[in-house]
């Protein structure tokens, strides 16, 4: 029997929470559900580390929004869309005092204020946080909300098809995990808010869940995806798990040392030094390790990372400010960071690309026409306030301020319309079918071999640095992947708690991303942000100061491109 809500938000991360939290104070009689394929708590907003901005002025008096919007565009290579970034940088200090009233347990300063500190590209202390587990802090407030207000939870569910229908979207297909069974759900909204997709990569900070599932869902129902070529490669991630060693560990004072002992980043951003932006500080990392300045494992040159140094921190600081990343370099490679440097290197980690949203987080189609009932925000959205590179603790920003938005928005949108007509048993058969194809193949390749070889491919022809005959290169073998996913087989032939299925399913979002990530990447022929072309080593403002939008199909990916709205600052050159 097919189930109804007034509105249903696809993801249990930090503006899936904080948008139906929102929805639910408007209108506490509007039923409201959230569809996630992990426990929310589990969700990747949880990993969050450093902190969220807002220009307080608890330690810094100088600051204002203004500086904010200014250091987020600067950071974007003014690619973000200015008036999106003014919404996030006025409202940033009042959703972090709600954050607070809600019961976020932020680290204190002396006299009882919300603690703030250095973060890179920002030009003022103002990343408020809550030790090194932020997201976790916020996120454990906003679930218990969820349960307050009377939210419904479907947790462990995978939701295998948007269904749009002649320009307006209707519901959902879900899939339960532990039982196999299939459920129709339609709403008079539907909000994606289903993260990133780092697992396009071999290497990522991003867990397990991070495949790109509502991207690809949006693109293979025929709606565009913006500026994917822009992937945020965080500088420091521990050798050679991957997993994030927080740019709060270089905020508090930690160095980046090469195999001679030097601080690099005075030949990258002299100004700025460890904090200089992301983009930057990995290809100064990247650049490091290509000039043979890098580490081995037993100390010697010549290695594959180089070293983040705290020493000169001291215990107190160390265990105080960060214990979370001094826990994670112990417990994962045996390193005690009080006495010895831990050993990283760049880390796939964010995507500023996504669906492209309007300022009201809703979902745009060709020529900015307005996608009926469909609704995105956090990091599956490209509204765009990161542009080609996002600052550190704006992500959290995005979320919040963005979540709550858009979760007003919908409120509001849902009142005076009517639940639409859906041919349940119809797209019941269709996801039927779609899983027993899956189980019925007998294939060659075990999914795990073939995706390995995926990411395998998009790291190394679509990485820090880009080429245009590497990226053709790369992309000819994501085809060649694509044909030989035809060709896969599951062990597992069970319908309950089939892990295989849930992973042959991601396999496909994955393929849809890279895809539109690699060709994105090949058809925008400049340096801008984390997309650095060594073909194309300038910014092009003349042609490329534009979003590109990316229209899929499983023969050819169509690149268009839409204008960068610039209302206060003029693009000039990125210096720091």
């Amino acid at each position: 029997m097919m189930i109804s809500f007034d509105v249903i938000i696809v993801g249990g991360g930090l503006a899936g929470c904080r948008a139906a939290v929102e929805i639910a104070r408007i209108d506490p009689t509007l039923q409201v559900a959230v569809v996630a394929k992990t426990h929310p708590i589990r969700s990747h907003s949880v990993a969050a580390q450093g902190g969220i901005a807002a220009s307080l002025k608890n330690v810094d008096d100088k600051d204002s929004w203004e500086a904010h919007a200014f250091d987020t565009i600067k950071g974007s290579d003014y690619l973000a869309d200015q008036d999106a970034v003014a919404i996030l940088t006025k409202t940033a200090p009042d959703v972090v005092i709600d954050l607070e009233h809600m019961g976020v347990l932020f680290s204190r300063l002396d006299d009882g204020k919300i603690a703030q500190r250095a973060f890179g590209g920002h030009t003022h202390n103002r990343t408020c946080y809550a030790a090194d587990k932020t997201g976790h802090a916020i996120l454990h407030e906003l679930v218990s909300n969820l349960r307050r207000c009377g939210v419904h939870i479907y947790d462990e569910w995978y939701v295998m098809q948007l269904i749009l229908e002649d320009g307006e979207v209707k519901g959902l297909v879900m899939y339960h995990i532990e039982s196999g069974q299939f459920q129709v759900v339609r709403s008079k909204a539907v909000m994606f808010a289903t993260g990133g997709y780092g697992r396009v990569y071999n290497t990522t900070s991003n867990d397990f869940a991070c495949t790109g599932d509502g991207l690809a869902m949006t693109a293979m129902a025929g709606l565009p995806l913006q500026d994917m070529e822009f992937v945020q490669f965080h500088p420091t991630g521990l050798y050679p798990v991957g997993v994030l060693i927080s740019e709060a560990v270089r905020g508090e004072g930690a160095y980046l040392i090469n195999s001679q002992g030097e601080r690099f980043m005075a030949n990258y951003a002299p100004s700025r030094m460890e904090l200089a932006p992301r983009d930057i500080t990995s290809r100064a990392i990247t650049s490091e390790i290509r000039a043979g300045r890098g580490i081995n494992p037993d100390g010697s040159p010549g290695g594959p990372f180089v070293y983040l140094d705290l020493r000169h921190m001291g215990k107190e600081k160390i265990m105080s400010r960060i214990p979370f990343c001094w826990e994670e370099a112990h417990r994962l490679v045996g390193v005690d960071a009080l006495n010895e440097p831990m050993p990283v290197r760049p880390t796939i980690h964010y995507c500023m690309g996504g669906i492209p949203v309007n300022n009201d987080g809703q979902v745009l189609a060709k020529n900015d026409t307005l996608v009926s009932g469909f609704f995105a925000s956090g990091e599956s959205a490209c509204i765009s306030v990161h542009g080609a590179n996002r600052l550190g603790s704006n992500s959290l920003l995005e979320c919040i301020v963005y979540g709550k938005r858009t979760g007003a928005v919908i409120a509001e949108y849902v009142q005076n319309r009517k639940l639409p007509a859906i041919d349940e048993q119809l797209y019941v058969r269709n996801a039927e079918q779609t899983v027993q194809d899956l189980l019925d193949k007998k294939g060659m390749y075990h999914i795990n071999q073939v995706r390995q070889e995926f990411q395998d491919i998009m790291t190394e022809y679509c990485g820090v640095y880009r080429k245009e005959h590497i990226l053709q290169t790369g992309l000819d073998k994501l085809r060649n992947i694509q044909e030989r996913y035809s060709q896969i087989c599951l062990n597992d032939k069970s319908k309950c708690w089939n892990t295989e299925i849930i992973e042959a399913l991601e396999f496909q979002s994955l393929i849809v991303v890279g895809q539109t990530i690699m060709t994105s990447a090949l058809n925008r022929r400049e340096s801008r942000g984390a997309h650095f072309r060594e073909d194309y080593p300038q910014r092009d403002d003349k042609n490329f100061l534009q979003h590109t939008l990316a229209y899929y199909s499983p023969s050819n990916i169509d690149i268009q491109y839409r204008p960068v709205r610039i209302t206060m600052f003029e693009p000039k050159e990125r210096k720091y």
